[in-house]
């Protein structure tokens, strides 16, 4: 008999509890609670904040972090839809001549026929072959710029440290060629 007596005492929030919940007062408190609550600012669309070392904005209702890189993932999305007709842009076309023309493959092929009614199609295909030809260039020069620039010591297999010598003859050399090369290039380009 012993061993059902409750050897727990109620504390007097236990006994609130049940008060309210057989007045079926199910939300009422029984305990009171302290402690630190952050002010919180109510932001609205557009805005742009900055917490904790970061720069925040609100767009379409969705708080959202502002990074260094928000341009360039701007630049680098292809729309659902062209913003000349409106076509869908899920051929591989349509997102190809977009990232070169800013609109769709059809309206491309429009463009361009648009341009040989007028007779300045030649004058469009040079510019768009030199564009790429510069593009060119300027990633082969930076290519043999940092090649140049890296570092003369390697680390072999076992693990030693090897130092290649006679470098800055080669350096030389190769700033040379890569001189030779670009002004070749420009005259190509350009001529």
């Amino acid at each position: 008999m012993l061993d059902n007596v409750l050897k727990k005492e109620f504390k007097e929030h236990d006994v609130n509890r049940v008060r309210n919940l057989v007045k079926k007062d199910y939300g009422a408190k029984t305990k009171t609670g302290s402690g630190y609550s952050k002010a919180r600012v109510k932001h609205e669309e557009g805005d742009v904040w900055e917490e904790d070392g970061r720069t925040w904005t609100i767009k379409n209702g969705i708080k959202q972090n502002i990074t260094k890189l928000d341009k360039a993932k701007k630049e680098a999305q292809i729309p659902l839809t062209c913003p000349k007709c409106k076509t869908s842009m899920n051929y591989w076309l349509h997102k190809k001549m977009y990232r070169i023309h800013g609109f769709c493959f059809d309206c491309t092929v429009d463009y361009e026929a648009q341009l040989r009614r007028a007779g300045l199609f030649d004058q469009y295909e040079k510019a768009m072959m030199s564009k790429g030809q510069q593009a060119f260039v300027k990633d082969v020069e930076a290519w043999v710029l940092d090649q140049v620039s890296s570092q003369e010591t390697y680390v072999s297999e076992e693990g030693e440290v090897d130092t290649w010598i006679g470098g800055d003859k080669t350096k030389k050399v190769v700033l040379d060629k890569l001189q030779d090369f670009l002004e070749i290039s420009k005259k190509a380009v350009d001529g």
